[in-house]
């Protein structure tokens, strides 16, 4: 939850949100329908719950696309900082007055850190252009039907304008599922399945 929260409303020109909040207003307004919504499905009976933050979009091509230098754009990146904030404190205070809930939080954007850092070690050698899309970076339009791909998505970090590929998602389910307390915490997705 929140990405196209900004993607597609706080970060778009066309739409007032920006001169409404400043980033720990929006933050702040976000976090508070997200506990609502949690604490309904707890209301339904949810219990386990596994919450993640936002990643790095402000190195995602179509954020990439809209910078002449072509580098990550770290007023995007920084904007997202208080959502995650929030999210991490709502999940605290949700623990303490959910009696029996549990939850996990999964650093997305710690895990695109070290992505980005670390891409060839990964097996990634594409790490700024979609794998299908059309304009700079692959990021100005996104994948259109019946567009060819590029050959080996395996090395692409990103597949479209905006998500991730098959391959980062895989790493990304592996260090939620199995990881350590540097990606996900206060436990991963396995031990909170055994619980």
């Amino acid at each position: 939850m929140g990405s196209n929260d900004y993607l597609n409303n706080y970060l778009l020109p066309n739409y007032p949100t920006r001169s409404q909040y400043n980033a720990p207003q929006y933050a702040d307004l976000l976090v508070q329908q997200y506990s609502q919504q949690l604490t309904r499905l707890y209301n339904l009976g949810a219990r386990k719950f596994v919450i993640s933050g936002l990643g790095l979009m402000g190195c995602i091509p179509s954020i990439l696309a809209q910078n002449s230098n072509g580098i990550c754009s770290e007023e995007v990146n920084q904007l997202l900082i208080p959502f995650n904030t929030n999210t991490k404190a709502m999940i605290n205070n949700l623990s303490a007055n959910l009696p029996g809930s549990k939850f996990s939080y999964i650093d997305i954007r710690k895990m695109f850190q070290d992505l980005l850092g670390n891409a060839r070690s990964y097996g990634f050698s594409v790490v700024n252009s979609g794998c299908c899309g059309i304009g700079r970076n692959a990021g100005q339009i996104t994948c259109l039907p019946f567009q060819t791909p590029c050959a080996d998505r395996n090395q692409y970090i990103f597949w479209d304008a905006f998500h991730p590929t098959e391959a980062v998602n895989k790493l990304f389910g592996q260090k939620a599922f199995s990881g350590s307390k540097d990606f996900v915490y206060p436990m991963n997705i396995e031990q909170l399945a055994n619980l």
